[in-house]
């Protein structure tokens, strides 16, 4: 089977790249910890992957495959989180009980990100419908090797156990583990460049 084509996803494509997020992200641990309820975590996502993530598509660094099976949103070194728009969605769309260990782990988080400039994978995921075909795989190693090519170091957080051995096998490190509360461990980790 040909590799799928990746295309860098425009601003008018931000909402069909948001869609198959919501779906890719539906069983994910800690994601449906912040947003538990079906109806919370289908308005919940999109708007925590713009929040996180959304700069992507002014940098030109949102990808997908053809089609939509698969979408990855990247922060390069020039870009960060819109941190006010994730406070909001916080104090707004998360269960009061979570908010003190949301707001825990993002801080816990923060100290893990390295202090060098870097690229941040914010989130990747791919339409359950179309897993296990490689659309992922594809995607990450799309922008890893623009970061070598740059010799940049790339940082992200997994947030199901389940991903960590598909990242080290891209040659990220575990940095360690992030738990607040009754959340979920999530994983930081770093990549150098290869």
């Amino acid at each position: 089977m040909a590799p799928p084509n990746i295309k860098t996803a425009t601003l008018e494509e931000a909402a069909d790249c948001l869609a198959v997020l919501t779906l890719a992200f539906c069983n994910d641990p800690a994601i449906r910890w912040i947003f538990p309820q079906p109806s919370q975590y289908a308005q919940g996502l999109p708007l925590f992957a713009q929040a996180f993530g959304g700069a992507a598509f002014q940098q030109s660094t949102a990808f997908y495959t053809e089609g939509f099976g698969a979408v990855a949103l990247w922060l390069p070194p020039t870009a960060q989180p819109d941190e006010s728009s994730l406070v909001s969605l916080i104090q707004q769309g998360v269960e009061a009980s979570h908010q003190a260990a949301i707001l825990s782990l993002l801080e816990q988080l923060g100290g893990h990100h390295p202090q060098e400039p870097h690229w941040h994978l914010v989130i990747i995921g791919t339409d359950p419908i179309c897993q296990g075909q490689g659309y992922g795989a594809a995607l990450l190693a799309h922008t890893l090797a623009i970061c070598d090519q740059q010799q940049e170091l790339v940082y992200l957080e997994a947030t199901n156990a389940r991903n960590v051995a598909l990242y080290q096998k891209h040659g990220f490190e575990v940095l360690g583990t992030v738990q607040a509360g009754n959340s979920p461990t999530l994983y930081p980790m770093l990549r150098r460049p290869q």
